[in-house]
């Protein structure tokens, strides 16, 4: 006989509205996501601004709504001047962070005329590495100014005339680790942040401002950098910023799908840590959570090691390119269940990143066709139906014990209910790696909803993965959820993600 696990269901159980742009991505200039990824000219299958057809309609079904640009590690030392003005005039210059060749032909304008294809917006990082104050202030004037001062007028004779109207920009990157060009003391962080901060919002009050957080839940100075931060420019910024990656280096797949509970952690510490940094302040407002950089990587590591060792300064050398098993697939609809479980708190998250570089898409190197990974499926599905408010479901389960991790539930779950669609939609990933489980979901609270279809990802093998021209992981519908007098059983089979919808 197959485990048990119960759950509750109202629509009075809600922890908030999910901000849409929890469902954002990123592009950095790093390996082959820009060039050869969404950019290659030439190509029979890219538009006439050179940008990759397949690559947009991908994207869109993603249903994409902001996208962080140009980085990541690579903003630290950013010239974004190089990156305007005429083509034939933009230098090529020494990409530091990761040891390759920009050569500047996709800048600031190419990429928001590419972010409008795809029905996203811009979320814009500056150099807090080797630049400060004054070029933030120059950048944002030059994006966001309508016209007759020196950045905005150079702007439009680069042939924008409307501005850009970037909402949301990003204060550095990673600035608390040392691998970080112009990395900084958190100290030294805090004051440059508050200062840019406070410039900028004098240029454009209308931004919303993302202070750097930790780079991950094990850095040293976790989570003292986030207080000490937010200290000087909580006044100023409205998010601040957190990045985490998983990768099942031990190969223990149980303990690697355990991970998402340390996402958990790390999120309600930052929680907090903000919510302390507030009653110190005596302040009103909540700093709220950027999660700007989260996903699987882990594959790829040796040979990247090798490129920016041994082969440096390549333009758009094959970098990060981590092929996703299906138990990848798992952990990342588990990350998108913990960010939606804190919605209430987690207003923007992107998926890092989004072509190529550790990512959903991938192109085939030398122009073949796009293709999707393994993640492309689970973040699909929450983006197309996790809008609307999340609901905190009571979950009863067993729970297991992994080699790093104690009393893991052998269910996850949270819902989302649509109110305007009248739907409701559940995530579930069953992840134990050889039970069954029987859900009964209690939704008297829900009457008059029936079961439209229940998606399924599994397979017999977690290590699969999908290749160009070979879909091997993708859903499927089954018929395991049944509706009895607003009591639903659901068979949730090992190892699997479960989206089950319901409408009146």
């Amino acid at each position: 006989m197959s485990k048990t696990a119960k759950m509750v269901i109202d629509k009075d159980f809600q922890i908030s509205r999910v901000d849409e742009r929890i469902y954002g991505s990123f592009i950095e200039h790093l390996g082959r996501a820009v060039y050869d990824g969404l950019y290659q000219p030439g190509n029979p299958l890219s538009d006439e601004d050179g940008f990759r057809k397949d690559v947009i309609e991908l994207v869109k079904e993603l249903d994409v709504p902001i996208v962080r640009y140009p980085g990541g590690n690579f903003v630290s030392n950013f010239f974004w001047e190089d990156s305007v003005g005429p083509v034939s005039e933009r230098p090529k210059r020494l990409e530091l962070a990761w040891r390759s060749l920009e050569k500047n032909e996709v800048g600031l304008n190419e990429f928001s005329k590419w972010t409008d294809k795809v029905n996203s917006e811009m979320m814009m990082a500056v150099n807090l590495g080797t630049r400060g104050i004054a070029d933030a202030c120059n950048l944002l004037e030059y994006c966001n100014h309508p016209g007759g001062t020196k950045y905005s007028d150079m702007r439009i004779a680069h042939g924008v005339k409307d501005p850009h109207k970037v909402k949301v920009w990003c204060l550095g990157n990673e600035m608390d680790g040392p691998w970080q060009l112009g990395h900084k003391t958190m100290e030294e962080y805090g004051r440059l942040a508050e200062e840019t901060a406070k410039a900028m919002k004098l240029i454009d009050p209308s931004i919303e401002l993302v202070s750097c957080g930790s780079s991950a839940l094990d850095m040293p100075t976790f989570p003292k950098w986030e207080s000490t931060t937010l200290e000087c420019t909580y006044d100023h910024v409205d998010y601040v910023s957190m990045h985490q990656y998983y990768g099942n280096r031990d190969n223990d797949s149980l303990d690697f799908l355990a991970q998402s509970d340390d996402m958990d952690e790390f999120i309600r510490t930052v929680i907090a840590t903000c919510d302390y940094v507030k009653a110190k302040k005596r302040g009103r407002k909540n700093i709220n959570i950027s999660f700007d950089e989260w996903n699987v990587w882990f594959h790829s590591n040796a040979a990247d090691d090798d490129i920016t060792e041994n082969h440096p300064w390549q333009v758009a050398p094959p970098m990060l390119e981590d092929i996703y098993t299906f138990e990848d697939a798992l952990l990342v609809g588990l990350m998108l269940i913990t960010l939606l479980k804190h919605a209430d708190r987690v207003k923007i998250a992107c998926l890092a990143q989004l072509v190529n570089v550790i990512a959903p898409i991938m192109t085939d190197a030398g122009g073949g066709a796009a293709w999707k990974q393994t993640i492309f499926y689970p973040f699909m599905h929450a983006s197309k139906y996790g809008r609307g408010v999340a609901l905190q479901p009571m979950v009863s389960t067993p729970k297991h014990d992994t080699a790093k991790h104690e009393s893991v539930t052998d269910v996850e779950s949270v819902a989302v209910y649509n109110e305007e669609k009248e739907e409701l939609t559940i995530f579930a990933v069953n992840r134990t790696l050889d039970e069954d489980i029987q859900l009964t979901t209690d939704m008297r609270g829900m009457e008059g909803y029936k079961v439209l279809e229940h998606i399924v990802m599994e397979e017999s093998d977690l290590k699969l993965v999908n290749c160009a021209g070979e879909q091997r992981v993708v859903p499927k519908n089954v018929k395991r959820s049944s509706m009895d007098g607003g009591i639903m059983t659901s068979m949730l089979n090992k190892a699997s993600w479960n989206v089950i919808r319901l409408g009146k």
